[in-house]
């Protein structure tokens, strides 16, 4: 089993979502956070003032899967999260772990049957 964690532009989401729906993986979880890559966030002018915003907003994903599922999960996130054909900086990140255990709460099942 595996925990896949992706940070995605939030314009991105709804693409990231109907890839992975296409590969069969229908449970994930979906935070909004903040923070800042190789761009460093950005710099606006507000009222004359030019104001540096270091955390840039940005939408993480965690995923749990089998160990099947991993390759077609990281496939479809880059499918669905990668700007043009190329991609550009700040389309994201993922990261793959390990993940020990996993407990259903409402039937105790464990392991890859409770993912």
């Amino acid at each position: 089993m595996k925990l896949i964690i992706a940070i995605i532009q939030p314009s991105k989401l709804e693409d990231v979502k109907t890839a992975l729906s296409e590969v069969e993986v229908v449970r994930l979880t979906i935070m909004d956070v903040q923070g800042f890559g190789r761009q460093k966030g950005q710099t606006e002018v507000y009222r004359g003032r030019e104001i540096s915003l270091n955390l840039l907003r940005k939408v993480q994903l965690q995923i749990a899967v089998n160990d099947d599922f991993v390759e077609p999960t990281v496939e479809a996130i880059i499918r669905g999260g990668r700007t043009g054909t190329t991609g550009e900086i700040g389309d994201g990140k993922i990261f793959v772990l390990p993940l020990e255990d996993c407990i259903r709460i409402r039937t105790g099942e464990r392991g890859s049957e409770a993912v």
